[in-house]
């Protein structure tokens, strides 16, 4: 059995490893001052960026929801991954190799991370896949690509491949390579009968389904013969890995485009995504067997880095009544985003892949050109459903339609779209605006309580938490601000203090509990000898685990500079703020003890503490430079 990673071989990944590399695989950051970076937190839903990273000391922390750490941390959370799993999948990803206790050479076949032997798995498959398109027997595949305007280079762009007739192709493939039935059977390439396992996809045109970082994480597989029984499109079922609510076929590759141009294109289905790429609309992704849903939202949210300065998400749909059906659903979606929401249907009914096909990329670009508002198709959609010639099909389409203008958010188009639907019902507008001002009212109205509901029970009492519980400092003191400041600076700034304020720093006396006890962390790590890369991990382990998270959050905030020469000379401010700070306290200290002795003024103890009194004010006054 393999014995545990070498704690030098874990610090070493963590250092070499750059944080905003990996965390970009997830969140689109942008610059928040000098060495920080913010994004939407990946861990709950957001509006506004509260989510920072500090790459030179290798943590994050989020101010919305309190979590932080390293990039170890950062990787278990959204992988779900063990410990030693996240440092041997880091490990490999910077090419290092790793060392254990006790002369163990890490996990073998049988013992290795479950999640990463499936995704070996995966991409073993992926490759069997590619190879088989260029197979005899895969003619029919390719003139299906041929067929929809995909050449070799198409096919080979979208990782496309085919999946042998044969009832255990792939399973035989894998097994060469050294996975085992057990292992397969979570993979959910593979369906089990009595005489074991076999291949799920036959006979099909297969795409691999990859996740934000480019990992292969399941297949869509598309019908080509008519004596195949299953449906046109089978995809792989819900795994470990693949959860269809949360993956986005195409986000790999879409992803920095979708980041650079604030814009996302969902489409319907994995050939109209090569439709749109190849017609130069590289944002585009498509969901994989469900409706786009909220799972998907919070994937969009982050990448578009949607806080309200811009962004648009466009759905495109069929013009049958199934598209119909799915843009209502995406509007009923719509309020999840701050970005504007807009809808392309095709009047014929064409899709991305038919209009490239049969007229061209300039068709496709078009299509995308010529989007219109979520909300306007959503009036439209519903105005279809009542006879505008009578009065009662006017009134009552009203009725259904001002609560959907009610709910656009910008209360500069608002005002506009009420006149738009006054003009489509041939009513006045001081109807419809009145029939919209009520939505709106109504819309702000707490929700009546259900009747008949039981009273909730009594909430548990909280145990109370082992140890001192630290009181979090209120910032809008003075003296706790720079404290606070004086930390940070410490934390994030350690090679800007010069011997003489690191001796003053680790002689000073915090007045907040919490400030004094990072403090002493930040002195127990410096006599540690932490290296720069392990400077805030070795202080997190040093204080105690309530406080970590509040470490992190001092590690990342942001330092108000805007180049490295103010950044000096705020840290020296701060500093020498924070000495002067401690002489005022020891100068307090002084006249309350002459305050309370009877002292004789020609006694030693009167001279001695007026002498230190002088020096105090003197030191003062040169960090003031007066």
């Amino acid at each position: 059995m393999a014995g545990l990673i070498k704690r030098e071989d874990i610090d070493e990944v963590r250092n070499r490893t750059d944080l905003r590399e990996v965390v970009e695989s997830y969140v689109t950051l942008k610059s928040a001052g000098i060495g920080s970076f913010k994004g939407l937190c990946p861990f709950h839903d957001e509006r506004s960026p509260s989510f920072h990273i500090r790459p030179q000391l290798g943590t994050f922390h989020c101010f919305g929801c309190g979590e932080s750490g390293d990039v170890i941390a950062f990787v278990q959370k959204m992988d779900h991954s063990t410990f030693s799993e996240t440092v041997e999948m880091l490990a490999s990803r910077i090419g290092y190799e790793l060392r254990y206790e006790d002369g163990g050479s890490g996990p073998n076949k049988e013992e290795y991370g479950k999640r990463q032997r499936l995704l070996d798995a995966h991409k073993v498959a992926e490759e069997f896949f590619r190879f088989n398109l260029n197979s005899e027997e895969a003619a029919t595949a390719r003139e299906f690509l041929s067929g929809r305007g995909f050449d070799a280079a198409a096919a080979t762009q979208f990782s496309v491949g085919y999946a042998p007739k044969g009832w255990d192709s792939l399973h035989k493939h894998l097994r060469s390579k050294g996975f085992i039935d057990d292992e397969l059977k979570l993979t959910g390439m593979f369906s089990e009968g009595n005489r074991g396992i076999y291949d799920r996809f036959r006979g099909r045109l297969v795409w691999p389904i990859k996740d934000l970082s480019g990992a292969t994480i399941g297949f869509g597989a598309r019908k080509l013969y008519e004596d195949d029984q299953g449906p046109k499109y089978l995809n792989t079922p819900e795994t470990s890995l693949y959860k269809k609510s949360q993956v986005l076929y195409g986000i790999d590759l879409a992803k920095k485009q979708i980041s650079k141009n604030r814009q996302i294109v969902v489409v319907e289905g994995y050939t109209d995504v090569m439709a749109c790429h190849l017609a130069g609309i590289t944002t585009a992704v498509a969901t994989c067997g469900t409706a786009f849903g909220t799972d998907h939202i919070k994937i969009a949210r982050r990448l578009l880095q949607d806080d309200g300065t811009g962004g648009e998400v466009i759905f495109t749909f069929d013009g049958d009544a199934a598209g119909q059906k799915a843009a209502l659903r995406a509007f009923s979606e719509d309020q999840r985003f701050i970005a504007q929401t807009y809808v392309c249907v095709e009047p014929t009914g064409a899709d991305p892949c038919d209009l490239r096909q049969h007229r061209g990329d300039e068709a496709v670009r078009e299509l995308i050109e010529l989007k219109r508002p979520l909300f306007e198709f959503a009036i439209r959609a519903e105005l279809k459903k009542f006879n505008l010639n009578t009065v009662e099909g006017r009134v009552q389409a009203l009725r259904q339609t001002a609560p959907i203008v009610a709910e656009i958010r910008d209360s500069a188009i608002r005002p506009a779209y009420s006149r738009e639907l006054a003009g489509w019902l041939g009513m006045a507008n001081e109807d419809v605006n009145r029939a919209v001002g009520a939505a709106i009212k109504r819309a702000k109205l707490p929700k009546a309580a259900p009747q008949h509901q039981h009273p909730a029970p009594e909430s548990p009492e909280v145990a109370a938490p082992a140890g001192p519980v630290f009181e979090r400092p209120d910032f809008r003191d003075p003296v706790m601000r720079l404290e606070r400041q004086a930390l940070e600076v410490v934390i994030q700034q350690p090679q800007r203090l010069g011997n003489e304020q690191w001796q003053a720093f680790y002689e000073a006396r915090f007045m907040a509990p919490a400030h004094s006890a990072i403090h002493d962390g930040i002195v127990s790590a410096s006599a540690a000898g932490a290296s720069a890369a392990s400077w805030v991990e070795v202080i997190r382990d040093e204080v105690p685990e309530q406080l970590r998270p509040f470490v992190s959050e001092l590690a990342v905030s942001v330092i108000p500079a805007p180049d490295e020469d103010t950044l000096a000379r705020y840290c020296a401010d701060i500093i020498n703020g924070l000495i002067e700070l401690q002489i005022t306290h020891r100068k307090a200290e002084l006249i309350g003890r002459l305050q309370r002795a009877e002292m004789d003024p020609t006694s030693e103890e009167y001279v001695q503490i007026n002498r230190e009194l002088m020096e105090l004010e003197t030191r003062r006054r040169v960090l003031r430079g007066t």
